[in-house]
């Protein structure tokens, strides 16, 4: 098992929502590319995954608030590298698979680079958890014109453009709302297929008919915000000048 290594100035920060996540810990920080830096965002934890975390070399971040928004800002506030990734912290999905969205990022060829999950293998992603995400990207359609078929938490962006878009949704709405607020802005919003696999535990969202609910519930009221100001369109894009 390779512990991850921290870096002063990493070349790219990844956030990691956690959440009782002990048993996919090891997997997922072993899978963050060299010279990156794992910031495993403790959300009240009890199984002992922020220890876990220290022990393989990742930084951890603290927010008390529950909430996977929550968890995943605070990531995106302590985070100091100019590119910042997101993934889940469950085992579900693979963080080297990042490499290629910072890359795009860096060229210019995108803003926002998301990731379409692609289940591989039975139990991967729940019938009910798939039908809500295929419901909400169609709302999302009608709502910004940008023909995504997924809003899953595999994603990469520039920090302080990210900061610029003011996020204030601190519970499952936080994903949407940052592809709902980029369209608002302009950003160039891709879309590439990535393996998904059944997570390490049990979900604490879309695991239940229940979770699934109250999570298109959130999201949905993110879809029916209208922005107050648009962001400029060149926000995203200042660092390409870098």
């Amino acid at each position: 098992m390779r512990a991850v290594t921290t870096s002063p100035a990493p070349d790219v920060d990844v956030v990691l929502p956690c959440l009782d996540e002990s048993g996919a810990l090891p997997w997922v920080l072993a899978r963050i590319p060299d010279g990156w830096r794992a910031l495993v965002v403790d959300n009240g934890s009890t199984d002992g995954s922020a220890e876990i975390a220290r022990a393989l070399g990742a930084t951890v971040v603290t927010e008390p608030r529950r909430g996977f928004g929550a968890a995943c800002h605070a990531g995106l506030t302590a985070a100091t590298a100019d590119i910042v990734c997101f993934c889940d912290c469950d085992a579900s999905l693979d963080p080297g698979l990042l490499t290629p969205f910072v890359r795009e990022i860096r060229d210019g060829g995108a803003d926002l680079v998301l990731g379409r999950r692609r289940p591989q293998g039975r139990g991967a992603w729940p019938p009910h958890a798939r039908a809500g995400n295929l419901a909400l990207a169609r709302m999302l359609r009608r709502r910004t014109g940008l023909r995504l078929h997924d809003l899953g938490p595999l994603r990469a962006a520039r920090r302080e453009a990210l900061l610029g878009l003011g996020l204030t949704d601190r519970r499952s709405g936080y994903p949407l709302q940052m592809v709902v607020r980029a369209a608002d802005a302009g950003w160039r919003v891709t879309e590439h297929d990535v393996p998904y696999l059944p997570r390490t535990g049990a979900s604490k969202v879309t695991g239940t008919w229940r979770g699934t609910w109250h999570a298109v519930r959130d999201m949905r009221g993110v879809l029916a915000e209208r922005p107050e100001q648009r962001i400029p369109r060149d926000a995203a894009r200042e660092g390409n000048t870098r």
